[in-house]
């Protein structure tokens, strides 16, 4: 592991929460009646083999299953209504900030005082999420344009590895010279994705947004900082992980909200096949620094389901990891799509001295899989 002349550092950390959340009793119990009613009203159908039976839940089901116990929610009306089952988020004009823009602002600016900078200070904004409200224009741009920053921004969209991928390119950028210091925003509005009427899947995602601000070390102010060492990108084309919901839907006579316009997956060949691909990536980007598993602090993971991070941390290190080594923030944030490592680094950071190693990996749909290799200044 050779010392980079002028080391590109992760400078502002942000992390901002939803004021709603959802428990897993909560939402079992609007689901139950939701399930009993459909099952009521369709008994014909279903008896005839026409239409499948919805299956009921429980609240341990849902931890067993993935881990999850609780979730934060962007808007919780309409959520829980037996007669919606999907979140009521009120239409706002053009004139007005966005949803997604509003949620990455607030993250922001928490990033931007613990850098210690100032907004005139970033030349660049990255917006970087599994799904935007829109097309076009940008949220980035929206968001550049509300915390009066010059430069340029741009939104990114690789499923759960966005964050990863994201911080990626600004690290990319300030070792170019493109730019003196980047804001990587990811917030993930994922829960009007979800299907709240499958059991399999209603209790999987929630709210939240991160930030964080990347630049070169002679320019950090920051109190507490991290060189990265090294970042690592791969993709590798799967259907098992999928959401068909696009403005193609316009053009035919499927039912736009219909069960395969949601988020879908296999979660069987999802467990089997990534986390091994996981394990690998992270184990060979080490071995390209000369760097030990048994050498890394702190594995701040994707945090998609329990039991795969279990599984990839013991993976990388031959035995069980501590709750301190792999920390887990499913429980009560949920899948959050690309933000989840982020959330764990956000949350996890103490104890760790100067010269500490970390790793941050998300990993996800595309197949896809981002990580960064870290130390601790």
């Amino acid at each position: 592991m050779t010392e980079q002349a002028n080391p590109v550092v992760i400078s502002g950390f942000g992390l901002w929460n939803p004021e709603h959340s959802i428990s897993n009793e909560e939402l079992v119990e609007a689901y139950n009646q939701y399930a009993t009613t459909f099952n009521e009203q369709h008994k014909a159908e279903i008896e005839q083999g026409e239409l499948i039976a919805k299956p009921l839940s429980s609240a341990e089901f849902i931890t067993k299953a993935s881990g999850i116990k609780n979730r934060f929610v962007y808007r919780k009306e309409g959520a829980l209504n037996p007669e919606r089952m999907r979140p009521f988020i009120e239409p706002r004009n053009n004139e007005e900030l966005s949803h997604q823009a509003e949620m990455a602002v607030n993250a922001a600016e928490k990033a931007i005082r613990s850098a210690q900078c100032t907004n005139s200070e970033i030349d660049a904004v990255i917006v970087a999420c599994s799904y935007t409200q829109r097309a076009y224009p940008a949220i980035a741009i929206e968001v550049q344009q509300a915390l009066g920053i010059s430069g340029f921004g741009f939104d990114m969209l690789v499923a759960c590895s966005s964050a990863t991928f994201a911080l990626q390119r600004a690290y990319e950028m300030i070792k170019a010279g493109t730019a003196a210091r980047v804001l990587v925003i990811n917030p993930e509005l994922t829960s009007p994705q979800n299907n709240w009427r499958d059991r399999d899947s209603h209790f999987i995602f929630g709210d939240v947004a991160v930030a964080t601000v990347i630049e070169a070390a002679d320019t950090c102010q920051s109190d507490e900082s991290y060189e990265i060492l090294s970042t690592k990108a791969a993709t590798l084309f799967s259907n098992n992980i999928r959401s068909n919901f696009g403005y193609l839907a316009y053009t035919d006579d499927s039912d736009p909200f219909g069960e395969d316009k949601f988020f879908i997956q296999n979660g069987r060949k999802v467990f089997k096949e990534v986390c091994p691909m996981a394990a690998e990536h992270i184990t060979a980007q080490l071995q390209s620094l000369n760097i030990d598993n048994s050498q890394v602090k702190r594995w701040w993971l994707h945090q998609a389901n329990i039991n795969m991070n279990l599984l990839i941390a013991k993976k990388l290190l031959g035995r069980e990891a501590s709750a301190e080594e792999a920390p887990i923030v499913l429980d009560q944030y949920a899948n959050t799509a690309s933000a989840g490592s982020l959330i764990a680094f956000n949350l996890h950071r103490a104890g760790l001295k100067s010269g500490d190693l970390g790793v941050i990996c998300s990993f996800g749909a595309g197949y896809s899989i981002g990580s960064l290799v870290i130390k601790k200044r």
